[in-house]
């Protein structure tokens, strides 16, 4: 099995990425096809198959659960992990474990001191990742999702 990472291109990728979403996500968790323009986004691939995907906001603290104008403010050496995503039928391999450890070298190869992500707080898998790779919870969110209706859970990882 070969994996490989790559940046997205942008916009050439775009649909691609929204078709990959719509895979992994409830519909109310997609992005637009303006918030992929503003990210920066992976591929994930296992022997050239696109199985795997997360976006980074370089910069940036996570705060939009916080603020009534929904913004995430500037913050210097903060890589805001926006999605992390490992398609259903890839799922149970230790892929997502991968993705994660990866997302953090990214981090520290790219002189960030601070991760920040959140999560749905019912996506135990993902939020128990992040807690195995060291991640602390900053703080539990009510009814920041809709359909369905779930909070968020904030989480951090100092660099």
């Amino acid at each position: 099995m070969r994996v490989e990472f790559k940046k997205a291109i942008i916009p050439d990728e775009i649909r691609k990425l929204r078709a990959f979403d719509k895979k992994v996500f409830p519909k109310a968790d997609l992005f637009s096809t303006n918030e992929w323009k503003e990210y920066e986004s992976h591929w994930m691939t296992v022997d050239g198959v696109a199985v795997g995907c997360c976006a980074f906001l370089r910069n940036v603290d996570f705060q939009d659960d916080l603020r009534d104008d929904e913004l995430n403010p500037p913050m210097p050496g903060s890589l805001y992990i926006s999605t992390t995503g490992i398609l259903p039928d890839w799922r149970g391999m230790g892929l997502g474990k991968l993705l994660k450890s990866w997302e953090i070298a990214y981090a520290k190869h790219s002189g960030f001191n601070r991760i920040v992500t959140n999560a749905r707080s019912r996506n135990t898998t993902m939020i128990a990742i992040n807690k195995e790779f060291g991640f602390k919870v900053l703080r539990t969110t009510p009814a920041y999702y809709s359909g369905p209706p779930d909070a968020t859970t904030v989480m951090e990882l100092e660099l």
